[in-house]
């Protein structure tokens, strides 16, 4: 397994269902509360997996590896795909209290085609080709809609539509979120009460962090400081630790493993067991 693998592979609630096939065993119900830690290397990281806690996209991979809507409460094309229409969830706000306008998702959108608002909810997307597979693009963390388009950065000052409102960040450095109250995914995504990001560059301080209780998860540890540890959960396997998990960290059961579908999402669908 390469360094970007595992990279993707933490950044992804696909170690979950892979660590189920291993014979972990977590109550499949998630449980709402707590407060969620997770040490990473000094790498993109913190970034990736912030921006999927604070940010929504049109479409999302669900654990399952099924498509669904994000911020599209809908969409439909043409006979050729080349010509795209999506309809906006309503009611939704972003942490700053400003409503998701049309505006925001044109922003976004004319990266990929020409796009133009129908009606205040409504979103016209010309394509210069024919792509019928459009919706699972949008739902990489490239096309997060943002407020007026204005970006992911920096970090402190980051304002989405997401489960968690920035609370503290330095980038390549920290990050705290916390749960946003009435957001439109409640009771279905979202479970910690706080999610905590902590970069710490030293792979046997970052196993040591996890084996002493400072953290939940731990990725690309030194795997010499954990093996043997009872209790602890460890992909692909303990002689490979790309990712170690307490065994209080509940996470989706089922997902696809073809590749990392959950990119940037454990702090909406990892929850404290």
């Amino acid at each position: 397994m390469t360094r970007i693998d595992r990279r993707a592979l933490f950044a992804s609630g696909a170690a979950a269902a892979l660590l189920a096939a291993t014979g972990a065993s977590l109550a499949d119900t998630p449980k709402a509360g707590g407060a969620l830690r997770l040490a990473v290397p000094r790498d993109d990281s913190l970034e990736q997996v912030a921006r999927g806690a604070v940010f929504d996209a049109l479409t999302e991979i669900a654990p399952d590896g099924t498509l669904r809507g994000e911020l599209a409460a809908g969409w439909h094309t043409d006979a050729d795909a080349r010509v795209w229409h999506f309809d906006l969830r309503e009611g939704v706000t972003f942490h700053d209290g400003a409503s998701l306008d049309v505006a925001d998702v044109t922003a976004v959108l004319s990266y990929v085609g020409q796009a133009e608002a129908v009606s205040p909810n409504r979103v016209r997307l010309e394509l210069a080709d024919a792509n019928p597979g459009l919706p699972f693009l949008l739902a990489d963390s490239r096309f997060v809609i943002t407020r007026d388009g204005q970006g992911v950065s920096p970090l402190f000052a980051a304002n989405g539509t997401g489960c968690y409102r920035v609370e503290r960040a330095k980038d390549d450095r920290h990050f705290l979120g916390r749960k946003l109250a009435g957001h439109y995914k409640y009771g279905k995504a979202g479970w910690a009460e706080t999610f905590e990001i902590i970069v710490i560059p030293d792979a046997r301080v970052r196993a040591e962090a996890l084996r002493d209780g400072f953290v939940d998860v731990a990725a690309l540890p030194a795997g010499g400081e954990l093996k043997g540890r009872r209790g602890l959960r460890y992909h692909p396997s303990e002689s490979e630790m790309a990712l170690a998990v307490a065994p209080h960290v509940g996470m989706p059961r089922q997902i696809g493993t073809g590749r990392a579908l959950d990119d940037g999402r454990i702090a909406e669908r990892w929850w404290m067991a």
